[in-house]
């Protein structure tokens, strides 16, 4: 029986256990930890009782430790695990650039990322009429011209030439979730795409898919046909 520590997550169309996923990699850690990947729709697995002992609020990511306590909320995890592990801090190796990281990173996860996920699930009842109880067309499409307003926000940020949002040779977690914000807009139903919408977007979004940890973490291509080649 294997005595890793064990995460439950879902594929990785599905953003926030993606962002998790996407740090492991870009820390080099993935293999120090058991993935349990959920059925998250039609199965609803993250909703059955076996994991709400786990996380009441009955979503992804959750991380199960060795002594039994249970962590959940993706930026939470991951930045327990970048304290936990040697190796480049993916959060921010000083007090200012951790600062700066949790400042971009909220901004990005609150009003690009969580509109883009809002907007799936309430304009197409994103994971089926077994889990979501709202459906509000309406509300869907304000949330996408909510995202697409901040997006451009972002992408005027990243206009001076920096490669990441810090101004850094290196990614940190901020990056991580504005990667994951425009894989999620190019998702299906969601169909917001940013980088065809911002230049300096679409040149981020190129420079992640050039790196091989995004390549790993994208490896069942996350439900898009232009990273379809990564599988297998």
């Amino acid at each position: 029986m294997s005595t890793k520590a064990r995460l439950y997550t879902s594929p990785s169309a599905f953003p926030n256990p993606q962002r998790l996923r996407l740090f492991l990699h870009e820390k080099g850690i993935a293999e120090a930890y058991d993935e349990v990947i959920y059925d998250m729709a039609p199965g609803g697995e993250q909703r059955g009782w076996r994991h709400l002992k786990m996380n009441p609020w009955g979503e992804t990511p959750t991380l199960e430790l060795a002594d039994g306590t249970y962590l959940s909320e993706s930026a939470a995890i991951v930045r327990y695990l970048d304290a936990l592990h040697e190796g480049r801090r993916i959060t921010g190796a000083t007090p200012l650039e951790q600062g700066l990281d949790a400042m971009w990173d909220d901004r990005v996860w609150v009003q690009i990322l969580y509109r883009l996920t809002t907007q799936f699930h309430v304009l197409h009842q994103g994971l089926g009429p077994k889990l979501e109880l709202t459906h509000n067309p309406q509300w869907g499409e304000h949330c996408r011209k909510e995202a697409l307003s901040h997006a451009a926000l972002v992408d005027r940020h990243l206009a001076d030439g920096r490669d990441w949002l810090l101004g850094g040779g290196e990614p940190t977690f901020a990056d991580i979730t504005l990667c994951t914000a425009i894989a999620f807009s190019k998702f299906g139903p969601v169909a917001t795409p940013l980088d065809e919408r911002f230049e300096q977007l679409d040149r981020f979004w190129q420079r992640w898919k050039a790196r091989d940890s995004f390549r790993k973490a994208y490896a069942d291509g996350g439900g898009l046909e232009e990273l379809a080649g990564l599988a297998g």
